[in-house]
């Protein structure tokens, strides 16, 4: 999996956010966007999974040298962020039946396996607005890293996890670094020491 973007810029009433960023995104290698809150990280993982439009510059997704349509896009991504909202009316078992009906779970991962994967046996029949924000988040962890899609965008990954949550993290990304396009927006070094390269926001202002 590929993604391109030229001279990208993202511009909010009359201040532009970043502009003129040129990359190019392999899933050979991982990638960490940083830099200090309000620098556009957030944004740019929202364009880069077709969330946002840009305000200038372009986009191109491919697979193998063939190009993705971009309304098709969101088939082959995971994205994950602080606000990324769940159906808290549902019960874990109601929500991962209506989410996996648009997802597939990764080959030789059955749901049970899932919720093991995610340290949630004991809260199948829970609804999910009676989770703890720990549970919350590894669970919409969990949906990216073992669901079948080429890419995979967190947004501050360990946000409201404790350190043996955070453990769980590093232990899971890594596992998914040859097999998916991860791309990793935070300030916080603990969450993307281990990428390969390095995009900061700020140098495109």
């Amino acid at each position: 999996m590929v993604i391109e973007v030229e001279k990208l810029g993202k511009k909010y009433a009359k201040e532009w956010i970043f502009r003129n960023l040129d990359a190019r995104f392999d899933a050979k290698f991982s990638y960490a966007i940083t830099g200090p809150n309000g620098s556009g990280k957030s944004t740019l993982i929202q364009i880069l999974s077709g969330a946002f439009l840009p305000t200038e510059g372009t986009i191109k997704y491919s697979l193998l040298g063939n190009s993705i349509l971009e309304d098709q896009v969101y088939s082959h991504l995971d994205i994950i962020t602080p606000y990324l909202e769940l159906i808290e009316e549902f019960t874990l078992e109601e929500f991962l039946s209506f989410h996996f009906k648009f997802k597939k779970l990764k080959s030789g991962i059955s749901l049970n396996d899932f919720i093991a994967l995610v340290y949630l046996e004991n809260d199948r029949s829970k609804l999910i607005q009676n989770f703890s924000s720990g549970m919350k988040q590894r669970l919409k962890l969990g949906l990216a890293f073992f669901s079948q899609s080429e890419i995979c965008l967190l947004d501050e990954p360990t946000s409201n996890l404790d350190e043996q949550g955070i453990a769980w993290y590093l232990k899971h990304i890594k596992a998914i670094l040859a097999e998916k396009l991860v791309i990793i927006s935070s300030n916080q070094l603990k969450e993307y020491d281990f990428c390969d390269k390095i995009i900061h926001i700020p140098d495109f202002k």
